[in-house]
């Protein structure tokens, strides 16, 4: 058997209205009063509230920078100077490199396009801004050959 439903008796608008206005009625008198928080500090600071992280709907960028500084760009051309001819003749040839390379991409880039071991590098930047290597190679090579692998390599052309 079903359970019997009680049926609730509809209160009329005007009892609602009524029972409404004497509660506002007797706050009237007494106030609604709360209790005001004190702050340590005279500066406000807005409460902490959630950062979520970005969810882009697709990449910033399409695709990734390739490396600008490849070993073509890294050595620009080899000093012609009477100084650093001196120079290549003691086996140490003198390069004009890129300002952003580093020590290690130019002993990388010598290796490379010459195909003669670095032993020792040291770079200095020059009055005018450019950098210039100066590349002490690993072993003693004929002078002949030196020249001919330094002065004509392909980004001296």
């Amino acid at each position: 058997m079903a359970p019997k439903v009680k049926k609730s008796v509809p209160v009329p608008p005007k009892a609602k209205a009524k029972a409404k206005a004497l509660k506002a009625k007797k706050a009237i008198p007494k106030g609604v009063h709360k209790k005001k928080k004190t702050r340590p500090s005279p500066t406000f600071r807005w409460p902490k509230t959630l950062w979520l992280r970005r969810q882009p709907k697709y990449p910033g960028k399409s695709a990734l920078r390739r490396n600008q500084l490849n070993r073509y760009a890294i050595s620009k051309f080899p000093l012609t100077t009477e100084s650093a001819m001196k120079k290549t003749e003691d086996n140490t040839p003198v390069f004009i490199v890129d300002v952003k390379a580093n020590g290690h991409q130019i002993k990388q880039a010598v290796k490379k396009l010459c195909d003669i071991g670095v032993a020792k590098l040291n770079t200095l930047m020059g009055p005018d801004g450019e950098k210039k290597a100066h590349v002490q190679l690993a072993l003693p090579t004929k002078k002949q050959y030196l020249f001919y692998v330094i002065y004509s390599f392909p980004p001296f052309f």
